[in-house]
């Protein structure tokens, strides 16, 4: 046995003989409420979280931002060590509908193995298991294996609408070898997953308005243009009833997957039926022959999330509105842009409805480390010693995060590694986290942090 695998033993076992208690400690973490949307707890759990660190010899401080603040924390070990910098966020989503719940959200309860909770495992429950692994490596060691920086976001809940702008202004505190996340859920089989990319997404609403107030539909139906055909037709000229995006331009810069990149898809389990079953489906989207994770990982997708207007009550109302609007979203990947797409839409929107009102909302970037990357073989190490089995490789996922300000603004290799099981609820009523998940993912954490020292 190696010395790596033998300081690495210790701390599992250390790990195991304080089981009970950090359940007992991340459960009352999550007792503190922090939702970002409310500005509700959000300064008093940054200061518990300085103080943690600080306990565990970081510098350590709340930044301020121009809304919620940035917990930033350091621990040098050796300026010839490698630097990991943890990214995570302690906002957490509102618990409504609160009549859903089978236990008060902010009164974390046992239930089947499970810790049930808001922020349980979106995101409090994953980066202090992190914090816990690092506490691992101290009590038995009495040092880290490498060097940490951990960052800990108050608006990811929100859009993360201050993050690119922190990270710029912050880049010298921020500089590490490489950046790693532990958000979102393990495959549905429970095997553990490294993600290497996620997409970005532009949103928008389209506004159309004809008379100055709503009418009669007998009296003014046929006189009257209604808005609701408007955008009808208007939709359906951005995207073919054979799944095809239709705004001139938009598609044509994505870069193709990359034969790494579909050979990792290849090995990953899937049970389409089952997915199916689950969500109650017959078939799936067009295009037909769209493979199920090329849908998820290597094209744009174009959502209507509302179409709004007229009268929606019980029984009839003849009327004709005069307004309405519809939300939609573009998930986007590499190397679309928030901007390029606003631009083609308005475009699309002058030529085929003029009348209509175009209007962008929040966009974030798409981001992708390449699979290649040199930390990818101790990774694997990482995760293979503390699960007992190799890692699935995730090119990209389909929804997103805010790693573009690792990998484009400060030119870090950037990868996700959940510690959460694939049915944990996150923002729904009953949140929760296997227990035994979370105990793999401080297993993980400190089996990383040992790895990198190699």
């Amino acid at each position: 046995m190696t010395e790596t695998n033998e300081r690495l033993d210790a701390v599992f076992a250390h790990i195991e003989a304080n089981r009970d208690d950090f359940v007992t400690r991340v459960m009352d973490y999550v007792r503190h409420p922090s939702i970002s949307a409310h500005d509700i707890g959000i300064r008093e759990v940054a200061a518990l979280l300085v103080n943690h660190l600080e306990g565990l010899g970081f510098e350590a401080e709340a930044v301020a931002t121009r809304n919620h603040p940035m917990v930033l924390g350091k621990r040098i070990v050796s300026p010839d060590k490698p630097t990991v910098l943890l990214y995570g966020h302690y906002d957490v989503q509102p618990p409504d509908p609160l009549e859903l719940w089978e236990s008060p959200p902010f009164e974390p309860t046992i239930r089947n193995g499970r810790i049930y909770a808001r922020g349980i495992g979106d995101n409090k429950g994953q980066h202090f298991a992190q914090l816990l692994a690092i506490e691992s490596h101290l009590a038995v060691h009495g040092e880290l294996p490498c060097n940490v920086i951990f960052l800990l976001e108050g608006e990811e809940e929100i859009g993360s609408p201050h993050i690119a702008e922190f990270v710029r202004e912050h880049a010298d505190r921020l500089d590490a070898d490489l950046v790693v996340t532990s958000d979102g859920p393990l495959h549905e089989s429970g095997a553990p997953v490294v993600t290497f990319g996620v997409r970005g997404v532009a949103g928008f609403e389209l506004r159309a308005r004809t008379a100055s107030r709503d009418v009669h539909s007998g009296n003014f139906g046929g006189v009257v243009p209604n808005p609701l055909w408007t955008l009808v037709h208007l939709l359906a000229t951005m995207k073919s009833p054979e799944g095809e995006i239709t705004i001139a331009g938009l598609t044509e810069p994505v870069i193709p997957a990359t034969n790494s990149e579909r050979e990792a898809v290849s090995r990953l389990p899937l049970d389409l039926d089952a997915v199916k079953a689950d969500l109650g489906l017959t078939k799936l989207d067009e295009p037909r022959e769209r493979g199920y994770y090329d849908r998820l990982m290597f094209h744009p997708t174009l959502t209507i999330n509302g179409l709004h207007g007229g009268y929606a009550g019980p029984g009839m109302k003849t009327v004709l509105p005069c307004e309405a609007f519809v939300k939609c979203d573009i998930r986007l990947v590499e190397p679309l842009t928030p901007d390029y797409v606003f631009e083609k839409v308005a475009a699309h929107v002058a030529e085929h409805a003029p009348d209509v009102e175009f209007v962008p909302l929040n966009g974030m970037l798409p981001s992708k480390t390449p699979m290649d990357s040199p930390f990818v073989p101790h990774i694997r190490r990482a995760v293979l010693a503390a699960r007992g089995v190799e890692p699935l490789m995730y090119p990209t996922v389909g929804g997103s995060l805010p790693d573009y300000v690792f990998t484009k603004i400060l030119g870090k290799p950037a990868f996700v590694i959940p510690y959460a099981n694939a049915d944990e609820a996150n923002h729904a009523p009953n949140e929760n986290l296997e227990i035994v998940r979370f105990i793999d993912g401080i297993r993980t954490g400190a089996a990383l942090l040992q790895e990198l020292s190699a």
